[in-house]
């Protein structure tokens, strides 16, 4: 009878004890989750952050075959946020030589080694230009420069009507008297501009003149009917 009462003593032991390893692995599973989705609106034990407050970003990093989201005020180096409709998140700068990026395609900083010019992360200087810290400085930069001319005509490839955008350029000229080669004499700027998208042609000008002539000739013939009318004689009849 005693060995018995020993066993299921023993049992109930294990049970108990078995009891108490889960709930303790189930509530520190619990800790982690509420410590990884503090932020989130909206949140996943398997991948974290689904959703976010409407002022941070959803920041999604990839674990092996899954993805593991947070959010944060700023994106990572070599990424850039978006805001949407839906939901804000942290984009990939297309270039893995980007440090960061304003958009997907436009570097604001380069990686180390490298220099920046126009949005591109490059090795060397381009010709016409130089190195300055981390950036390409165009040769002219800090030449006195006259002010900008007009706008030139809207065109696309000669043409300046029949197509939705086009180019136009100014240009300016360095007013020191000192004679400079290269690109500092003239410096120029083009920009994309609206177009007319019919164009008049010769044909429609025509057209409209064939219509004008036909109404004129159409009023012409009223008046006349008008005034043959005015003038044809009235018949009597006499009475019998």
């Amino acid at each position: 009878m005693q060995p018995r009462l020993v066993a299921v003593a023993m049992s109930l032991v294990c049970e108990v004890i078995r009891m108490s390893s889960g709930l303790v692995q189930k509530q520190s599973a619990h800790r982690e989750a509420a410590d990884d989705c503090r932020a989130c609106l909206e949140c996943s034990r398997d991948n974290g952050c689904v959703r976010c407050p409407e002022k941070l970003f959803l920041f999604l990093q990839r674990d092996g075959m899954s993805h593991h989201g947070s959010c944060v005020h700023a994106c990572p180096a070599g990424h850039y946020g978006q805001r949407g409709t839906d939901a804000n998140r942290c984009m990939k700068c297309r270039s893995p030589d980007c440090e960061h990026c304003f958009s997907r395609d436009f570097c604001t900083k380069c990686k180390a080694g490298l220099q920046l010019y126009k949005g591109r992360c490059l090795s060397t200087c381009p010709e016409g230009t130089h190195a300055h810290q981390t950036d390409c400085r165009d040769d002219c930069a800090g030449a006195a420069m006259s002010e900008w001319s007009q706008w030139s005509t809207c065109l696309h490839d000669g043409a300046p009507c029949g197509f939705r955008w086009g180019k136009q350029t100014r240009s300016r000229n360095r007013t020191t008297e000192e004679k400079a080669a290269g690109p500092c004499w003239t410096h120029s700027e083009t920009q994309r501009c609206r177009m007319k998208k019919k164009c008049p042609t010769e044909r429609s000008k025509n057209k409209k003149e064939r219509l004008g002539r036909k109404r004129g000739r159409k009023r012409q013939q009223l008046l006349s009917s008008g005034s043959n009318v005015g003038d044809s004689p009235t018949r009597t009849t006499d009475a019998p």
